[in-house]
């Protein structure tokens, strides 16, 4: 049995009573890198000398203070666009492949302050653009359920290396379902926050209207003990809403007796797959055995998110990404005759072909002539999908649905058509459009492979949330399941 089969609230136990040291934990974490790290290839960036230094500063702390980190001696894998001071971080991007940064980014230091112990840095989609994580610039992370499949994306890495036993969790960042979509390709928990719950400071933007920071981790509790690390305003981030953090934990009670459940048809219909609308139905059985009761709703804008959301993210991608030029950091080419030559070249080398594609298609939706039709367009119709969530939240307190339309697909298989890879992204999309969140936790098992139960909320509801998800696990043994690697 792995020390990481435990929860948090568990081996924080063993801590204190001195039946483990933080050391053992990091010695469990780099073992267990060593042995499956090979096959998953989930992280880029080791940090194990410093890891190392802070356990052993950790285990001195044990029995001679009264206050602990809420996070004590706990080893956590970081996604690599979340910058971390003096650990390398890249974006799975040549045109960052050396970039070590000078600070961290509001969650790293809050992670420090909890006194976790940061592993290393995770692969992902470049830039974070992506579906299954193979568009990032250095390696390709495999599903440890099936090494033949993809991870999902762009957290792939984060959300593998939690499925694989490496560290017991990690953090990723959602834009249009990436921490939710690989959370139910490798058959962990995924939450994506309410927008503003969590700094988004030091994040590298990709869409910095959608983007958030959330946890990946085995259980559902421990993911509300990560939330409450991270959460709360920040100072240095002008889109952190100030609203009060609440005690996640206390969430965790077990009960939704008369709890109202929406159940949008659009996700369970055309390109749902069998596995998942049924895995859906059986969810819904158990919750209703627990007290609570679900309807039918519609969400009827939600057929237009996939394209609002591509040029949405697109455009803000487009003006986010042009900080990367060769002038002030990062890769810079050597065969420019002069500065116009200089940008073309850096970012013809440095980018690769997912991350031109959007850069280009957000150009032209933000172009002169175009902006009206495409851009402007794109905005009027999110707030229309906002205005769906808000009315069916009026009369009910959470919505559910499939995370994904099917289970992880085959390496290579969805590469040569764009659309259909976006298409992946269709039933966590309008989430982050809307700002509302949502988390993805495991529901079942089609051939061998996990499928994730979406539980949406509303704004700044992340306990009710909780407390579904929790009420769910403990009525129900998917979370206990395991890929053998």
């Amino acid at each position: 049995m792995s020390l990481f089969d435990h929860k948090i609230s568990e081996l924080k136990e063993l801590l204190h009573k001195k039946e483990i040291t933080v050391t053992d934990l990091v010695d469990e974490s780099y073992k267990r890198i060593n042995e499956v790290d090979g096959k998953v290839q989930a992280f880029l960036t080791l940090n194990e000398d410093k890891a190392r230094d802070y356990a052993k500063q950790l285990d001195d702390a044990i029995g001679n203070r009264s206050e602990y980190g809420l996070l004590f001696g706990m080893p956590i894998g970081v996604k690599d666009n979340i910058v971390t001071k003096d650990l390398r971080t890249t974006c799975s991007s040549k045109i960052l492949e050396n970039f070590d940064p000078i600070y961290h980014a509001t969650v790293a230091q809050r992670l420090n302050e909890a006194e976790a112990v940061t592993i290393g840095k995770l692969n992902m989609d470049e830039f974070a653009m992506g579906s299954s994580t193979e568009n990032s610039g250095f390696q390709l992370t495999k599903n440890p359920w099936n090494l033949e499949t993809v991870p999902g994306g762009s957290s792939g890495g984060s959300a593998a290396t939690v499925a694989a036993g490496e560290v017991p969790f990690s953090l990723g960042s959602d834009t249009g379902g990436s921490i939710r979509q690989p959370a139910a390709f490798c058959g962990v928990v995924g939450l994506k926050p309410t927008y503003g719950r969590v700094s988004r400071f030091g994040l590298v933007a990709f869409a910095s209207s959608l983007d958030q920071i959330g946890p990946i981790t085995r259980n559902v509790e421990d993911n509300a003990y990560l939330l409450q690390t991270i959460a709360g305003v920040d100072e240095n981030d002008s889109t952190s809403a100030n609203v009060e953090v609440p005690d996640f934990l206390s969430a965790l009670t077990g009960d939704v007796k008369g709890l109202k459940i929406a159940v949008p048809k659009e996700y369970l219909g055309e390109g749902v797959s069998e596995e998942s609308k049924q895995s859906v139905l059986a969810a819904l059985k158990v919750l209703e055995g627990l007290g609570a009761t679900w309807e039918e709703v519609s969400l009827p804008h939600s057929k237009y998110a996939l394209a609002t959301y591509y040029l949405l993210s697109s455009s803000e991608a487009s003006a986010n990404l042009s900080r990367f030029d060769g002038i002030r950091y990062g890769y810079r080419t050597d065969n420019a005759e002069n500065l116009i030559d200089l940008y073309k070249q850096t970012r013809s080398e440095g980018f690769g072909n997912e991350v031109k594609r959007r850069i280009m298609l957000g150009t032209f939706a933000l172009s002169s002539g175009y902006y009206d039709a495409y851009y402007k367009k794109a905005q009027k119709v999110r707030t229309l999908i906002k205005k769906d969530f808000e009315d069916v939240f009026e009369k009910y307190d959470v919505i559910i649905g499939p995370t994904t339309p099917t289970p992880a697909f085959k390496i290579g298989e969805k590469t040569d058509d764009p659309l259909t890879m976006y298409a992946n992204d269709i039933l966590t999309i309008p989430v982050n459009l809307a700002g509302v969140p949502g988390i993805s936790i495991p529901c079942g098992l089609s051939n061998g492979l996990p499928l994730g139960l979406q539980i949406i909320g509303k704004h700044f509801d992340e306990s009710t949330i909780y407390r579904v998800a929790h009420a769910f696990e403990q009525a129900t043994d998917h979370h206990k399941a395991k890929p053998e690697l």
